[in-house]
């Protein structure tokens, strides 16, 4: 497996979070300009930002919680050199259940669409550690 195909899902992976980190600043910074809250209010980072500031702002920090055991088991099978194409699949499926769970939080925010997406992506993550595993160990 070629590190450029191993590294391009994280890649992808760190491209979205990037793009909602300066989304989720460009939202709080139109919010303070629109005088829609007072930038003392938020200091303390308690909550009364608008809804879509408050959404894409949940929608970054949840892609500071799982996709780091993604990083982390995607740089071990690069250093190992175990991938191979059903960790390659698995690695662009984790990515595409984030950018589901990702689009669904800052549109809908339905829960029932929202934690289905987000547990499919742990299991996928599973499966990730569990082939790097078995490719270390056997």
């Amino acid at each position: 497996m070629s590190h450029a195909s191993l590294l391009a899902p994280v890649f992808a992976q760190v491209a979205m979070t990037f793009i909602l980190l300066f989304w989720m600043g460009r939202e709080r910074y139109a919010a303070i300009a629109r005088k829609e809250i007072d930038v003392q209010d938020v200091v303390f980072g308690d909550g009364k930002w608008p809804k879509k500031a408050r959404q894409v702002a949940a929608s970054f920090h949840n892609q500071l919680e799982i996709p780091p055991l993604f990083y982390l088991v995607s740089v071990l099978a690069l250093i190992t050199e175990t991938a191979g194409p059903a960790f390659l699949a698995l690695a662009w499926a984790f990515v595409i259940s984030r950018i589901a769970h990702m689009a669904i939080h800052v549109t809908s925010n339905d829960v029932k669409l929202r934690g289905p997406a987000y547990v499919i992506g742990v299991f996928i993550l599973m499966a990730m550690w569990v082939d790097l595993g078995f490719s270390v160990i056997f």
